[in-house]
């Protein structure tokens, strides 16, 4: 259980600044008051408040716990393993003999399941904690076959002459394709619309 000890001008002050350095609200940790703050006399034994905060419940703990039990009430056997953990990135495979029925297509299940996680970790945190999901290496295919995807419309733009409009993609999709054709001179690509329906339109450089 990871736990800090901070000094602060008042209680409140002191706990917020334990539970920003915890990546934490509130009500995922348990709090213990060790000195409270004193105004002495002419500033004379003058003293701050000091705390310990420790943690009960992480960011990370909430999406887990919200992973596991949508799977559960799914019915599919499919396992959560931890890749990379780190303040920021979490990322997770989805495994077993079901994985694949959480991609749907084009990926649609699995960044649905993606973005709802998102939510329950992120809905109190004071800093964002991202959970990437992936399942059967569909991330890594998918991105190649963006990047295919980009070059041939981009061949097509400047055949016809006319922008060509992708299909609603989420935001980190559309990266890929804006930075496969960052560097090509004769098309440009914008976004438009909006969310969950924003596109990417590929269109002749003027």
């Amino acid at each position: 259980m990871r736990e800090v000890t901070k000094y602060g001008k008042t209680v409140a002050e002191a706990v917020s600044s334990a539970l920003n350095e915890l990546n934490a609200t509130l009500d995922q940790a348990d709090v213990q008051i060790l000195e409270e703050p004193r105004s002495g006399f002419f500033g004379i034994g003058a003293r701050k408040a000091l705390v310990k905060v420790a943690l009960t419940k992480t960011p990370f703990d909430y999406g887990m716990d919200y992973l596991t039990a949508v799977i559960k009430k799914s019915g599919l056997t499919v396992h959560v393993q931890v890749e990379e953990r780190s303040a920021r990135v979490c990322r997770c495979t989805l495994s077993g003999k079901d994985a694949a029925q959480l991609i749907g297509k084009h990926g649609k299940t699995l960044n649905a399941l993606q973005f709802l996680t998102d939510r329950v970790v992120n809905r109190d945190a004071e800093h964002r904690l991202k959970f990437i999901l992936d399942a059967e290496n569909y991330r890594e295919t998918r991105r190649k076959a963006l990047i295919a995807l980009a070059k041939r419309v981009a061949e097509k733009t400047v055949l016809t002459g006319l922008p060509h409009r992708l299909e609603p993609m989420p935001a980190f999709e559309r990266k890929i394709v804006h930075t496969a054709l960052a560097k090509c001179s004769k098309v440009r690509t914008f976004s438009n619309g909006e969310e969950p329906r924003r596109y990417l339109t590929i269109a002749p450089r003027s």
